[in-house]
């Protein structure tokens, strides 16, 4: 059994690390998080967070589509029970801090759509449960680390529209979806990925494989929303 002070120190955890969030929000026009995120205010009730009925820790952050401007501070890493994270349509700019490693349980995570820079970290390899991850419509550079191969549960990968230039892994999760349209590739498409539906990339020098057009499916996300 849990003990209460050791939840209430959890919980404390979390809601300074979202209080972190907040401080780095320089636009919030809608004030989605100005009238709800207050310490006065069980982090329970703030907009877009869910959290476990056993731990009381948040589980799930969705703040899609509220037209924020900010940073990802280096705390967020300390919501250590996350396990779904969706900041899809938003304003988020700089690069991902090393400390989002530390969150290992996520499954969802979905930063497309933002301002995000820098190459795309190597650490996304420790995300040992991650399911899907779309990065997509950012200006990540660089190459898909190898790391990506430790992601067995992986199952969609969007990386459409970022300015990414490499080979692809020759082994990249248990895809069964990956979206690499608008950066520019080199080679072939390893025979690893045979299975996964692919989107069309722009094309480059050396690709020499056809990539068949993306086939949407049903996000994970929705299932995911229901289980925690």
């Amino acid at each position: 059994m849990v003990s209460s002070d050791m939840t209430q120190t959890n919980t404390t955890t979390d809601q300074l690390a979202l209080l972190c969030l907040k401080s780095q929000i320089i636009s919030d026009p809608f004030h989605f998080l100005d009238e709800s995120w207050s310490p006065d205010t069980s982090v329970f009730h703030w907009v877009g967070v869910t959290c476990g009925s056993r731990h009381q820790r948040v589980k799930s952050l969705n703040l899609s589509n509220k037209v924020l401007t900010g940073r990802i501070p280096h705390e967020f890493g300390n919501l250590t029970v996350l396990v779904s994270l969706d900041l899809e349509s938003n304003n988020f700019q700089g690069n991902l801090p090393q400390e989002m490693a530390c969150l290992r349980r996520l499954r969802f995570l979905d930063l497309s759509f933002n301002k995000f820079r820098g190459e795309v970290r190597s650490w996304f390899g420790f995300l040992h449960q991650l399911q899907v991850l779309n990065l997509r419509n950012n200006s990540f550079t660089g190459s898909i680390p190898s790391s990506f191969s430790n992601i067995s549960t992986l199952d969609t990968l969007n990386l459409n529209f970022n300015s990414i230039e490499s080979q692809i892994p020759k082994v990249i999760g248990n895809l069964r979806g990956l979206k690499l349209r608008g950066n520019i590739l080199i080679g072939s498409i390893p025979l690893s990925l045979s299975n996964a539906t692919m989107s069309r990339p722009k094309p480059g020098p050396g690709r020499d494989e056809h990539f068949e057009p993306w086939r949407p499916k049903t996000p994970l996300s929705d299932n995911l929303a229901h289980n925690l």
